[in-house]
């Protein structure tokens, strides 16, 4: 009985081992299978139109980013030059007005009767000045004659002298009260758009008073803040691009002043940039980007920014050539904007024309097929259409 319990405890043993070493020889079999089927590359790789582009000549610039509101080169504030009751305004925000056109009339009654003051006594000094030429040169007469002293004659002529002196007083009053008069109607200084009118009929205004704002939007300029550090990289002159809110493309403008004095705390300094604006889509206030042009170079070959790979030192951008993967070691030059965002110059590496992939989708597989997605929207479109139908 025992024995026969051995024997079977030794066969299934025997079993096991057997089962064991199948299992190991089985494993190491199957092992090498697996880092092959590893190594093999995707048969196809598939790109959206989107994720390609091609190395092109273009026009590369180095941009230093500023930020800045705009205003009119030529605008005017006009006041009160007298005081007085407002009777008509004329204008309102936004409408058009010409140089010298009428914007506002005042009340003039009390204006007109100074002036008709002033010529009542400019009339009686003409008459004072004729009472005394009469008697200066009768008591001249007298005096060639020996008939008066010489005293005489000399107070005749003083009271000639203060006679004169007294018309032309009158006559300068009166100038002053035409003037205050001609002042009670007010009239545009520049052409432009009214964009602000401060002042209603019946108001009382004092001289001085602010009652309409004038802007000619012709010429726009953008004021910016330079970093002093960063001052030697502007000039007079200098070509910018500015980006402005609810406008579709950029702007050229350039620089036409630059402040001479720091701004106290921030220590940067003042740039205007002057932009032209013939159709008048900019306004005052807008707020705007600037792309300063620190350097420029036309015509180079470039790719965007997005398309360079950097790994182990190494430079390179990912090339379809006869419809597969290549990786192309590149140099580079100056990075800046060609016009459709950040890019980099190809000293080189690549030819013009070249097919690279874009952007960054990771590390590929040289040799790789590459096939492209086929756009649906035009199928989508044509599906709709025969629905329609």
């Amino acid at each position: 009985m025992f024995k026969r319990r051995s024997f079977w405890i030794i066969l299934v043993a025997l079993l096991l081992a057997a089962g064991v070493a199948g299992a190991m020889l089985t494993k190491k079999n199957a092992a090498p299978a697996a880092p092959q089927n590893a190594g093999q590359a995707p048969a196809v790789m598939e790109f959206l139109p989107s994720d390609v582009t091609h190395a092109a000549a273009r026009d590369l610039r180095q941009l230093m980013p500023l930020t800045g509101s705009l205003r009119a080169v030529n605008q005017a504030s006009v006041k009160a030059k007298v005081g007085g009751e407002v009777r008509e305004v004329l204008a309102r925000e936004g409408e058009a007005v010409k140089a010298g056109q009428v914007l506002v009339r005042m009340d003039s009654s009390d204006y007109l009767a100074r002036v008709d003051q002033a010529k009542g006594a400019l009339q009686a000094a003409r008459g004072q000045l004729e009472i005394a030429t009469k008697t200066r040169d009768n008591n001249k007469a007298l005096l060639d004659k020996g008939f008066i002293s010489k005293t005489a004659y000399d107070n005749a002529s003083s009271q000639y002298d203060i006679a004169r002196a007294n018309v032309e007083s009158a006559r300068g009053a009166l100038d002053v009260a035409n003037k205050a008069l001609a002042d009670t109607v007010i009239h545009a200084p520049i052409a432009g758009l009214v964009s602000a009118r401060n002042v209603q009929p019946g108001e009382k205004v004092s001289p001085d008073n602010r009652l309409l704002d004038v802007v000619n939007l012709g010429q726009m300029e953008l004021e910016a803040a330079v970093p002093a550090g960063e001052i030697s990289h502007v000039a007079l002159g200098q070509e910018v691009q500015v980006k402005v809110e609810g406008l579709a493309g950029p702007l050229a403008g350039t620089v036409a002043r630059i402040n001479p004095a720091t701004q106290a705390g921030s220590r940067s300094i003042m740039v205007y940039i002057k932009i032209d604006n013939p159709q008048g889509l900019l306004r005052v206030g807008m707020f705007g980007e600037v792309q300063l042009t620190i350097a420029k170079k036309a015509g180079v070959l470039s790719v965007p920014q997005t398309a360079i790979q950097t790994e182990a030192g190494r430079t390179f951008v990912y090339a379809i050539e006869n419809g597969k993967l290549a990786q192309k070691p590149v140099t580079l030059g100056m990075r800046g904007d060609d016009g459709d965002g950040p890019a980099v110059e190809i000293v080189q590496g690549l030819e013009s024309g070249t097919q690279i992939v874009r952007t960054n989708l990771g590390t590929l597989r040289p040799g790789t097929q590459v096939k492209f997605a086929q756009a649906a929207a035009p199928a989508a479109a044509a599906a709709a259409g025969t629905a329609a139908q």
